[in-house]
């Protein structure tokens, strides 16, 4: 299916936020997704990935979570871009974040070109943990969280419970995608995000990719893996079909 892209602005309180809107060309209403950027903004990556879900016949808004501290940043993944990345994320919050996945998820359903059984989100790294969160305290119908970073970790003084402790407000399907060898994400913390999914009776899929790292899905990371990112491209797909479509 062939698409369209554009970038739109989004009000949050007194601020703006930037975004990337991709969907199927010419006329017609798709179901939304919500995709979450890496800590590298929406670079030309993110976009591709936008474009790809579009053209499986959705409505993409993938929006701009650093545009508090870095608007419009994009970076690569060489070693300074990861510490800048890293800079910046350390910067935001989480009433932040939640007011713009709230602004993001409005101006998603209030788009004449939006139809469908629910609103999907799918996340990368930085995003993967935003899906997952998103998908806790708004109503997702279906979440894919990749390599989300930090959903086990104990929250800041003052932040209010932990992102896995508020999994029981989860009332849509989740899927999460981990690589065994991920540097970042021991397998401890998945064994406690399985656990939360299944104290919480949420419907959900834990997929361990075996001998890969973080981000396996994409294509531009040395830990790129063409058969684990292929097989989780599946399982997304089977998801936003059956609970979306």
């Amino acid at each position: 299916m062939k698409t369209t892209s554009e970038r739109i602005s989004i009000p949050v309180g007194n601020q703006t936020m930037g975004a990337y809107v991709a969907r199927p060309e010419g006329a017609g209403a798709y179901p939304g997704v919500l995709l979450f950027m890496e800590i590298f903004g929406i670079n030309s990556h993110i976009r591709s990935v936008a474009d790809r879900v579009a053209a499986e016949g959705y409505v993409v808004l993938a929006p701009d979570l650093f545009h508090r501290d870095a608007p419009g940043i994009e970076l690569g993944y060489d070693p300074a871009s990861l510490t800048k990345g890293i800079e910046i994320m350390v910067k935001t919050q989480p009433a932040g974040i939640l007011a713009d996945v709230t602004a993001a998820h409005a101006a998603l359903t209030q788009r004449p070109d939006v139809k469908g059984r629910g609103v999907g989100a799918i996340g990368f790294c930085f995003g993967g943990h935003v899906a997952y969160r998103t998908a806790c305290e708004l109503p997702i119908a279906a979440a894919a969280s990749f390599y989300g970073g930090g959903i086990a970790a104990p929250a800041a003084p003052g932040a209010g419970p932990s992102t896995l402790e508020r999994t029981p407000a989860m009332k849509g399907r989740i899927l999460c995608l981990f690589g065994e060898k991920d540097g970042y994400i021991p397998a401890s913390d998945v064994a406690a995000i399985r656990k939360a999914l299944e104290a919480a009776k949420v419907r959900h899929e834990v997929v361990v990719y075996p001998g890969v790292g973080h981000g396996f899905f994409c294509d531009v990371r040395g830990d790129y893996d063409a058969k684990s990112a292929a097989d989780a491209w599946d399982r997304v797909r089977k998801l936003f079909r059956e609970e979306l479509v």
